[in-house]
């Protein structure tokens, strides 16, 4: 494979999966600059019932582009369940999770579709903490919980993340199609961790930059959440369905 330097170097063979949730200040920036990623072959939005007027500024948004598929909860289920929804809709060989907020970068892309499109790796996950990558500076504690977080993962899975939490998680389709998604909050990232190590799937982690926001500026995620994700780690690694 010819050196991938940015996402101009590679052809459409992504379905990027967006799930949203009152987002009406930023989805739009958001779809524009994914749908300008030449990577992004399809988008698939999932609006989890908004009630600030995202959907309709989703409507405008897309324009009519045949790339998108919209999606609309008629009730609010959880960040879990708007994925659940939208990765079934994927079609594209590779398919990535995108929030829909400004806190990651689309034109980012590249540096996890390599480890995938060179045939070396079946998922991969971006870390904001390998340190290549603009950090913003933001919550002390929340950086504690997720290190205690990404290391009981690790102890239960064996693995070597460094950034169980971020956002930008990547599979080949058929992987990410064969898993069942039970949670339907914040709990997806462990238990989609989980059940990758289960899978003996080849993973890989990429720097990735962080744009982080305050609670002021929109922040969902909660202490609450950060409880129920080491439930989830114990209940996906030890007690797992067959």
């Amino acid at each position: 494979m010819s050196e991938i330097k940015s996402n101009a170097d590679i052809e459409p063979c992504l379905s990027v999966v967006m799930p949203v949730y009152n987002e009406a200040a930023t989805v739009a920036e958001v779809i524009k600059v994914v749908l300008a990623q030449r990577p992004v072959q399809q988008l698939v939005v999932v609006d989890d019932a908004s009630t600030d007027g995202t959907w309709e500024k989703l409507k405008l948004a897309t324009n009519g582009d045949a790339r998108v598929t919209l999606v609309r909860h008629e009730q609010n289920q959880g960040k879990g369940a708007a994925l659940r929804t939208g990765f079934a809709q994927a079609t594209a060989p590779v398919v990535m999770v995108q929030d829909a907020d400004l806190e990651y970068d689309p034109t980012e892309y590249h540096r996890l579709l390599v480890p995938i499109l060179s045939g070396k790796a079946d998922v991969v996950f971006g870390s904001r903490f390998l340190g290549a990558g603009a950090h913003r500076v933001l919550y002390y504690w929340h950086s504690v919980g997720n290190n205690l977080l990404t290391t009981f993962s690790n102890m239960a899975t064996n693995l070597n993340l460094t950034d169980m939490e971020a956002c930008y998680k990547v599979f080949r389709r058929e992987i990410i199609q064969k898993i069942k998604i039970e949670e339907n909050r914040f709990g997806f990232e462990p238990e989609v961790v989980s059940k990758m190590a289960r899978l003996k799937v080849r993973i890989y982690e990429v720097a990735i930059s962080y744009y982080g926001r305050t609670y002021a500026e929109g922040k969902k995620i909660g202490w609450q959440d950060g409880i129920h994700a080491f439930w989830c780690i114990f209940k996906y690694n030890f007690f797992p369905r067959s």
